[in-house]
């Protein structure tokens, strides 16, 4: 099962209401995936000298000793800088002024020292917030509803092949301001893992959805255009699957060549929205005059706002 979600607002002027049009999305998709829920949130208030990274605090066991602002201070003392932090519950939003330090120096200081907190994105624009729970309510927990962006990435996962956990939950990332949620399952993950090792690349997971991210990471890290590594990705995952991919500038939608997994998109001069069915998207404005479509399998479709 699991329900995607995306919406890109292309008016400007309805960036301020994005969250407020995809939670009903992602509510009607929580039958399809009750077990966790996450978003990926692009702003265009992207600042160059700074970069943000989605921390999520997830240990065994709840340490009273831990704080986020205790965790900011350390990082500064221990790295001579000055962070910025915006903390939403078990998640923080760290900004890191980049000509102070490389973001490298951060993020093995946090693995070295604060194992227990997951590093879920890093980038300029984006933003991820995911957690187990139905999605209704890890949506109010991070304040969903009070978003704004440009456009968003959504999921409600129903667990099929990994444990039901938070660092588990879509979307998965991988490099500088790139997500991606999955619908379907892959059959060849760990063919795929093996191959990537060799490449340096690291696995936080067992989800097969962050082997499919890390492949496309590989392909564009090697200098292919996203295109290009999709296509790549039909040629060596095997199995079912919906892909939705966010970057700053764009939302992409590929479906597997039998097209097992159902999507529908929705476009009108406003907005792009995409869910596993049309029911989550009916609430949206002029939907009965917006351009209603099933994308077709083994066909790349990419909108920018």
């Amino acid at each position: 099962m699991c329900g995607i979600v995306g919406l890109m607002i292309k008016n400007p002027a309805m960036r301020g209401e994005i969250g407020a049009l995809g939670l009903p999305m992602l509510s009607a998709m929580s039958e399809r995936g009750p077990d966790s829920a996450g978003f990926a949130l692009f702003t265009q208030d992207a600042r160059p000298d700074w970069l943000k990274m989605s921390l999520l605090y997830d240990p065994p066991a709840t340490s009273p000793a831990f704080t986020w602002t205790g965790l900011q201070d350390a990082v500064d003392r221990a790295l001579t800088i000055r962070t910025e932090i915006h903390v939403r519950g078990r998640h923080a939003r760290l900004a890191i002024p980049i000509k102070e330090t490389a973001p490298e120096a951060v993020v093995a200081w946090l693995r070295a020292h604060h194992p227990h907190v997951r590093i879920l994105s890093t980038g300029y624009s984006l933003e991820i917030y995911k957690d187990v729970g139905a999605p209704d309510e890890v949506a109010r927990r991070y304040g969903f509803a009070t978003f704004a962006g440009s456009h968003i990435v959504a999921h409600t996962r129903m667990a099929t092949e990994s444990a039901v956990s938070a660092d588990r939950a879509h979307p998965f990332t991988a490099g500088h301001d790139f997500c991606l949620v999955h619908n379907g399952s892959l059959s060849n993950p760990h063919e795929i893992r093996r191959a990537l090792a060799v490449h340096g690349i690291r696995f936080d997971t067992d989800n097969d959805t962050e082997a499919a991210c890390r492949f496309l990471e590989w392909r564009l890290r090697d200098g292919d255009s996203l295109e290009q590594a999709l296509q790549a990705a039909f040629e060596r995952l095997d199995g079912f699957f919906t892909f939705l991919i966010g970057t700053p500038d764009r939302l992409a939608l590929v479906r597997d060549p039998f097209g097992c997994k159902p999507a529908v998109v929705a476009e009108t001069e406003d907005y792009v929205a995409i869910a596993s069915e049309f029911r989550a998207l009916s609430h949206l404005p002029r939907i009965q005059e917006a351009h209603v479509f099933e994308p077709v399998p083994e066909e790349m479709y990419v909108w920018t706002p």
